[in-house]
């Protein structure tokens, strides 16, 4: 258990939650080379978890911006990329996704000329710096004779952004619009697959080493030959350590984990648990049964492994959390969590109620 430990430990500082060395959103975003996002306020502060003195409303306004994008890369969900990346991301990672969804094509009628029909139509309701919502396509595609029920829209949504048509735009309000992706991406003008793979791979585990293949196939969506490819070309990036039945990659050149009482607020879906097929270095041996089912929830890191839950309830202009602890916690663990709630409290600039504590 020892060494599962450490892997717990070395990913705090791989993930850049015992360090950073970044001051913007776009930053992180390179380094983890993208993020999961389908929970717009959880990846904020997924964000704001790694890079000290952000506040909600600064990644915010870097999203309306453009300086980080929305879309459907790698497995078929939300992440957040940069715009220097986007373009050499999806032409590796789209194929893939692509040929997940098309099952789905047959079950809802879609075929190429559907596709070709619905994305003539959003270059034109988009070109000239328009940025317009889900309901507001879901008329164009209408009055042109284009079926759009909740699937069949978000599957023809989803295709044009891994096609390279359309990105996320400002917000408007709490709704997400879609801009067109030449008008919010710079051009990409030349694509080397191998180039991409070993990229995308380095990235990869050196923002989240120690992983396994296995874990980076899961993430990325990639198969085993061009994972194996992948790390095969970074030799000189990564080491190797076998543990247990599995190798894990790291770089070796990363800073020493230090052993500490560390507490973390993670957003649900954050990259420290979703990013790994297998989740035992996270979860302390004597409570995987509790832990389990809840592995996507917001939780409470303690030492680099899950600790309890938490969820956040806002009562008129304030906020107050509800920790739920799998152990009792020691007077200096609560002191420690005092700290947490409080640096979430100014990443969100609220006032923050006292918070329920409890097993």
């Amino acid at each position: 258990m020892e060494k599962m430990l450490n892997i717990a430990m070395q990913r705090l500082v791989s993930q850049h939650f015992e360090r950073t060395d970044f001051s913007t959103p776009v930053e992180l975003v390179q380094w983890m080379g993208c993020m999961q996002a389908q929970d717009h306020a959880a990846v904020k502060w997924a964000i704001g978890n790694r890079v000290n003195g952000l506040t909600d409303a600064q990644v915010e306004e870097d999203f309306n911006a453009g300086k980080v994008l929305r879309t459907h890369v790698l497995r078929p969900t939300w992440h957040f990329v940069s715009p220097a990346d986007i373009g050499w991301m999806l032409k590796l990672t789209a194929p893939r996704v692509k040929a997940m969804n098309k099952p789905q094509w047959r079950k809802l009628g879609i075929d190429e000329a559907i596709i070709k029909k619905s994305q003539e139509l959003l270059i034109k309701a988009l070109n000239g710096g328009y940025h317009l919502n889900r309901t507001e396509l879901a008329e164009v595609f209408k009055n042109n004779k284009i079926d759009t029920d909740e699937m069949r829209m978000s599957y023809l949504l989803i295709e044009a952004e891994l096609d390279g048509v359309i990105c996320s735009g400002k917000r408007e309000g709490k709704q997400f619009t879609y801009a067109l992706f030449d008008e919010r991406v710079p051009p990409v003008t030349s694509f080397d697959r191998e180039t991409a793979l070993a990229e995308l791979t380095k990235r990869y585990f050196l923002s989240r080493g120690p992983a396994t293949i296995t874990d980076f196939c899961w993430w990325s969506g990639l198969n085993q030959t061009d994972v194996k490819r992948g790390i095969e070309m970074n030799k000189s990036h990564f080491v190797g350590e076998k543990i247990g039945e599995q190798v894990y990659w790291f770089s070796p050149n990363r800073k020493p984990a230090v052993k500490s009482k560390s507490v973390y607020l993670l957003s649900s879906f954050d990259e420290l648990a979703i990013a790994y097929k297998d989740r035992t270095a996270l979860i302390h041996h004597h409570l995987i049964n509790q832990t389990k089912n809840g592995i996507f929830s917001p939780l409470i890191i303690t030492e680099g492994q899950i600790s309890g839950t938490w969820r956040r309830a806002f009562v008129k202009n304030e906020i107050q959390l509800e920790i739920m602890s799998l152990d009792p916690l020691d007077q200096y663990a609560v002191q420690m969590l005092h700290q947490e709630i409080s640096r979430y409290g100014s990443f969100l600039e609220m006032k923050l109620q006292e918070p329920v504590i409890g097993i």
